[in-house]
């Protein structure tokens, strides 16, 4: 774990130790759950106990509901009837592995290829984002014949070894495998430079260090959406840049699209905001709005060309029926209720709102993001820019108990990730903002 992410991670870890304070409502069951559950984490200094959920809407144990503006697993709303139907109706009739023929599986996969720009029309299905994330690069590096990945500083892409190996806010600079080249993220605000060149240019120092180690370059994996980053827009020609310089070297492009895909950022999926057609793209968590099951879309040629070298590739649960209707649903759910266009109408519009409380509060130093994740860059300073980590480590607590719940994120744990429902409108963007003006107006001072 880098130093630089240890605040982030800190707020995260369910040490016994921090629910000892008498404010804490649920002690009992937080022994009970640490006592079995291995490796486990918790939000907030006084954990949500949550039994229900309803569109943008979490209930806890006493009914108390909480505004849901960090979940984006339920991404068409929290047990959505389209969805749950689907999976009890398809779970009544059927659930196996992949390898009997199936149509529910076929129609999803055709409908979800048809979501896809030309090339990109072979689907694998897999049962998370780590598998989708692994598969990737099990197929870049045999198709390119080379091992090593470009991927941002205080990237996170999963939990299998090699996954945990390119996922670099997890480990110290140290301990960079050979395989792995970590570039810097295009932060025209916090970052090295104001110059979005610069950042480019970091992708040529990282094929040149993999190309000098003997691991050549096998993919460029990157998140258009930087979640781990803090929620990053990237300069206008930034994907195209890097997308050529990483095909001239020999490797191929990966959109991990488990965070921005399925209409987060406005559009279908977050690299269309770029202009560009990755070689790859990964997808996982709203794929069945909490149902596990993720993919990888490629192209005719690369699956061809992966097939060849591997002849026995198979996931047993991987788009299973149950999974696929699952899918399939949430498809239509998105498609039906326009919520690719509501995200980019509603984020417009709960962007004003942030803005409006930036030019009030002095401790926003920006507001940056893409249709529904938003995000705020607290500082203490807005001339030095320097973060803020443990005034925002206060505001998730606090939101919480304003009936509202947000997450953290960024390389200094110092930005707020607001990440809802698509299912989220107005009305729900006028409470979250009313929440964060009464929390802000007790902790920091206004301009």
């Amino acid at each position: 774990m880098t130093d630089n992410h240890k605040t982030e991670l800190g707020v995260m870890h369910a040490d016994l130790r921090r629910y000892d304070s008498g404010d804490v409502t649920n002690r009992e069951l937080i022994k009970r759950r640490a006592s079995h559950l291995a490796g486990s984490v918790l939000f907030y200094d006084n954990p949500v106990w949550i039994v229900r959920g309803e569109g943008p809407w979490l209930y806890d144990h006493d009914d108390h509901r909480y505004l849901d503006c960090y979940n984006n697993v339920p991404s068409v709303g929290h047990c959505n009837p389209r969805v749950v139907n689907a999976i009890a109706e398809q779970s009544a009739l059927l659930n196996t592995h992949t390898r009997y023929l199936h149509e529910t599986i076929i129609e999803y996969a055709e409908a979800l290829a048809g979501t896809f720009p030309d090339p990109l029309d072979m689907c694998y299905f897999v049962c998370t984002g780590t598998e989708a994330n692994e598969l990737a690069m099990r197929i870049a590096r045999s198709v390119t014949g080379q091992r090593g990945a470009i991927v941002m500083e205080g990237s996170y892409h999963g939990n299998s070894t090699l996954i945990s190996e390119l996922s670099t806010m997890t480990y110290s600079r140290k301990d960079t495998p050979g395989h792995v080249a970590a570039v810097e993220p295009p932060n025209l605000y916090r970052g090295s430079s104001s110059d979005p060149a610069s950042y480019v240019d970091a992708v040529d120092d990282a094929i040149a260090q993999l190309e000098q180690s003997g691991e050549g370059v096998a993919a460029y994996l990157c998140d258009a959406m930087f979640d781990s980053q803090g929620g990053l827009e990237a300069p206008g020609n930034y994907f195209t840049a890097c997308y050529e310089k990483v095909r001239a070297a020999g490797g191929l492009c990966i959109a991990d699209e488990v965070q921005p895909g399925f209409g987060r950022t406005g559009k279908m999926w977050g690299f269309e905001n770029y202009d560009v057609v990755p070689d790859i793209v990964t997808l996982g968590k709203p794929m069945g709005n909490g149902h596990p099951v993720a993919g990888v879309v490629t192209t005719r040629d690369i699956a061809d060309r992966f097939a060849a070298a591997t002849p026995f590739y198979f996931n047993t649960f991987g788009g299973n029926p149950v999974a696929a209707a699952a899918g399939l649903a949430v498809l239509r759910e998105l498609e039906a209720n326009k919520l690719p266009a509501a995200a980019l109408h509603t984020g417009r519009y709960l962007r004003r709102g942030l803005a409006r409380l930036a030019d009030r509060f002095e401790s926003i130093g920006n507001v940056h993001g893409l249709g529904l994740y938003q995000a705020l860059d607290l500082v203490t300073d807005r001339e030095t820019r320097e973060p803020a980590t443990s005034l925002a480590k206060q505001i998730p607590d606090l939101m919480r108990e304003q009936g509202v719940l947000i997450g953290l994120s960024g390389r200094y744990g110092n930005v707020l990730k607001i990440r809802p429902p698509l299912v989220f409108g107005q009305e729900h963007a006028d409470i979250l903002l009313d929440a964060l003006n009464q929390v802000f107006s007790t902790v920091t001072t206004s301009v």
